[in-house]
């Protein structure tokens, strides 16, 4: 499975358990907007107390653990500093649990590139707990990456987890141990709404050789993130937001469905990579 798709399918995976925004993200987040962000916001000396972060992840781990489904508007925008590149998709996505197993369908409808004009470009993905597909509308054609073994589902946050740190699931202890965790500082005459998060890959993280740093900012109301912005390895910066969230509200099972358009191909299947047996 290309590694690209892959990241891109962990951070997006990732909202659907941890990320509830209940409005706005305070402007003391940084701004990925500019093309020559390369390093972190500033960490509030004062507020880095292992106490406090600990406190913090206990209630994300708390509220993460209450989730059964999860519906928003998401914005995901990649930039590519190097490049002065930048990208914004918007869409929907869903989550849910049925019958203990997790099910997640991101539909992306629009595409903004620079300062262009904001059009429509369809790309659905689908993950079952088998497989994730994706269906991209501009070339009419789909394509499907098996994740698990048959009758053996996985859950959507252990796919992502093995790219992307799964905040709020992953075991505090198993998270200190890849990263260095930090407070981040809340501005002066800005809301106080939020707290932030950020996490410093270790030397020895296995997430080192996908990610410089990660930030976090927590909605103090609902316990939960509202806003995550990551500097890949690359120095490229992914960010997302969700808008609207419905939380732990009815989905219909049929939204889950995988349904292939009139006029596409037949879907190209790339099966699950074996693991070669220990003689």
């Amino acid at each position: 499975m290309d590694k690209n798709l892959i990241k891109k399918a962990a951070i997006l995976l990732l909202l659907t358990g941890i990320i509830c925004r209940a409005g706005e993200c305070s402007k003391s987040c940084a701004d990925p907007n500019s093309p020559k962000l390369q390093q972190p916001p500033k960490v509030d000396a004062n507020l880095a107390d292992a106490n406090s972060v600990n406190a913090v992840l206990e209630q994300l781990n708390k509220k993460a653990s209450g989730l059964k489904s999860y519906e928003a508007q998401v914005e995901y925008k990649y930039i590519q500093p190097l490049l002065e590149s930048q990208a914004l998709r918007k869409g929907v996505l869903y989550y849910a649990k049925f019958d203990g197993k997790s099910l997640l369908r991101i539909n992306f409808e629009t595409l903004r590139q620079e300062d262009e004009e904001e059009q429509k470009y369809i790309e659905h993905y689908i993950f079952d707990g088998r497989w994730l597909t994706q269906i991209n509308y501009q070339i009419k054609a789909v394509k499907r990456y098996e994740l698990a073994e048959p009758n053996k589902p996985v859950d959507a946050f252990d796919v992502a987890s093995q790219n992307l740190p799964i905040i709020g699931f992953t075991k505090i202890e198993n998270l200190k141990k890849q990263f260095n965790i930090r407070l981040l500082e809340q501005r002066k005459n800005e809301p106080n709404d939020f707290v932030g998060l950020h996490l410093e890959a270790r030397p020895d993280s296995v997430y080192k050789d996908d990610y410089i740093w990660l930030d976090f900012w927590i909605d103090k109301k609902s316990g939960l993130p509202a806003k995550v912005i990551a500097l890949s390895a690359e120095e490229d910066i992914y960010e997302i937001k969700l808008l609207k969230p419905k939380v732990n509200k009815a989905i219909d099972k049929k939204i889950f469905e995988l349904k292939i358009p009139a006029g596409f191909g037949e879907p190209e299947i790339v099966p699950l990579k074996k693991k070669a047996n220990k003689e």
